[in-house]
Order: structure tokens, then C-alpha cells, then sequence
């Protein structure tokens, strides 16, 4: 089958999407599937894959995606797929969430990033009753245990591309303060920070290898995301070996990291890590063309 993916891959750090499109077109060809570039006018598609809801610099939004389906008589029998990543819980935003539920009404079947996303929608009367999990892949090539800084402390990391408040910064303020004055440890933040950390060490955002290779370095990871729908960050940190822990309203990261891999707030996390025993996280990752077949499954089951 032709499968169209409305977004075209972009190269660095550019969140868990990107990385999804890019395992697209990666991937998608090795299952016997077509890949329908986003800027492709001309091939008819028998699927659209929705990635994202909007018009971007490439590809069609969802609006153009109905239209092209429902108004044009030629392509009635296309299938509307989307890939759902995000709510308003996410980003404190407004208006995501209704967006999504109206086009609920319009598309073929619905692939949540979590568990805890599909009940979060489900709750909020989604309407597109053909839906599974798919929770995203990882490169275990790049993202796997390495040679660690050692030495005396306990090395703490986390990561984001985006510096939004939602993704736990004031954990990671607190976590700054509390290892200026606790020797044992120190804390490592990549990615976009908000310019308040006076004691951790922060590295510009970093992709792929570099990111790798950064992470597999530390020894325990803390992720303070707050309703996450699928956090990558969470992905990577277990496929690196890193002991890694959640935030309770982590949304998708607690099912991802596990129960006993959760804290409930503050105070909790302090007590986990002068405990001093930290193990590695027990639900298994897989790569990014595991989850493309799983995608290839579910869709090839509605044609």
C-alpha cells in the first residue's frame, strides 16, 4: 500500500514526532509499504498518515487531508490515520484537546503514544472507535549503556529539547539547589534551559549520536515532565541503562519507566536518592522499526 505521511523529517533535536517521521521514512519500505513523500502532489495514496493536525513548511493538514477524502470522489476509499502525541495538559495550552476530539469524527482509526493518553481522550468522548497503542521506538544503537564519568559522586542527568515549564523545571530548580549542597551528587541538565540553574551543569541541546553518548555517561535519570503523552526522553534513559525515574503525573513515562520507578513528589524523590540503591527499569524498550511494523499491523488491518 501507498502510504502518505504528512511531514517531512527535519535534522536535530526536534522532539519525539520528528523522530517518528523519520523512522517513517526509514522503515515503511523495508514492510513492503510505499512512502508517499509529503511533498509528493502527484502519487494517489491508498493511507494518510496523519503526524501532525497542521499546514507546515511540508505536507497537508488534516483539514486538506477530509477534504482530499470526503469532496474529491476518486479517493473516498483513502484511509485516515492519525498519530496522536499531544493534549493541552502537556503544554498548560488550550483548544488541543477539542480540536482533536472534533476530527475524531473524520478519520479512520486513531494511534495513541500511551495508555494513559488513549484514556485520557477516551474520557473526552473521542469518536474514532478503531484505536490501539503505539507507544514510540528507540535507536539502540545510539541509545545504550556507556563508559560512566565514575568517580566519587552520583551522576544525575535529564533532557528536553523544549524548555516549557510543563516539563518539570521546578524539580530540576530544586534538584539544582539541593546538590550545591549535598557533595555526593551532582546534576547534568541538556537541552533548552530557562536560565536558573546555579549549580547543575547544562549542555546545549544535543541529536543522536552526541545525545547518546552524553547520556550513557551518568547514573541515574530524573524525568519531572508533567502529562507527557509519550515521553522520549523517558525511552531513551532506559534504553541507555540509566536507572530512571518519573514523575507521578508523568502521564505516558509512568508506564513506561514502571510503579516502582515512580515518585510522588519532591520529598519522595530526595528520599529515593539518598537511599543510594538504584536499579534499572524492568519494561523493555524497542526499536524504531518494531514500532513502524506495529503502525504497518494496524493500519493494513482497516484496508
Amino acid at each position: 500500500m501507498k502510504i502518505y505521511v504528512n511531514r517531512l523529517p527535519i535534522k536535530g533535536p526536534w522532539g519525539g514526532g520528528n523522530m517518528f517521521v523519520q523512522a517513517c521514512y526509514d522503515h515503511l519500505e523495508s514492510f513492503g509499504q510505499m512512502i508517499v513523500h509529503a511533498n509528493d502532489q502527484i502519487t494517489a495514496p491508498d493511507v494518510i498518515l496523519l503526524v501532525g493536525t497542521e499546514q507546515e513548511r511540508s505536507g497537508i493538514s488534516a483539514e486538506q487531508a477530509i477534504f482530499y477524502k470526503n469532496l474529491m470522489k476518486d479517493h473516498r476509499d483513502v484511509k485516515i490515520i492519525l498519530r496522536v502525541n499531544e493534549n493541552d495538559a502537556r503544554k498548560g495550552t488550550s483548544g488541543v484537546d477539542a480540536g482533536l476530539i472534533n476530527l475524531s469524527s473524520h478519520i479512520d482509526g486513531t494511534i495513541f503514544v500511551s495508555r494513559w493518553l488513549r484514556e485520557y481522550f477516551m474520557k473526552k468522548e473521542w469518536n474514532c472507535h478503531q484505536t490501539d497503542v503505539i507507544k514510540n521506538g528507540v535507536d539502540k544503537e545510539v541509545f545504550k549503556p556507556g563508559t560512566k564519568i565514575g568517580g566519587d559522586k552520583i551522576h544525575l542527568v535529564t533532557h528536553h529539547w523544549s524548555n516549557n515549564e510543563m516539563k518539570g523545571f521546578d524539580i530540576y530548580e530544586k534538584l539544582d539547589e539541593w546538590v550545591g549542597n549535598n557533595p555526593k551528587f551532582d546534576f547534568t541538565y541538556i537541552g533548552r534551559d530557562r536560565g536558573t540553574f546555579k549549580n547543575s551543569k547544562v549542555i546545549e541541546p544535543l541529536f543522536g549520536n552526541r545525545l547518546g553518548e552524553e547520556l550513557g555517561k551518568y547514573d541515574v535519570y530524573i524525568s519531572a515532565s508533567r502529562f507527557d503523552p509519550g515521553p522520549n526522553h523517558v525511552i531513551e534513559a532506559i534504553s541507555a541503562e540509566l536507572p530512571t525515574y518519573v514523575y507521578k503525573d508523568c502521564g505516558g513515562g509512568v508506564e513506561f519507566a514502571g510503579e516502582d520507578h515512580v515518585y510522588n513528589n519532591w520529598e519522595h524523590l530526595i528520599s529515593i536518592l539518598q537511599n543510594g540503591t538504584f536499579h534499572t527499569n524492568s519494561i523493555p524498550t524497542y526499536d524504531w522499526k518494531s514500532c513502524i511494523g506495529e503502525y504497518v499491523r494496524f493500519i493494513s488491518g482497516l484496508l
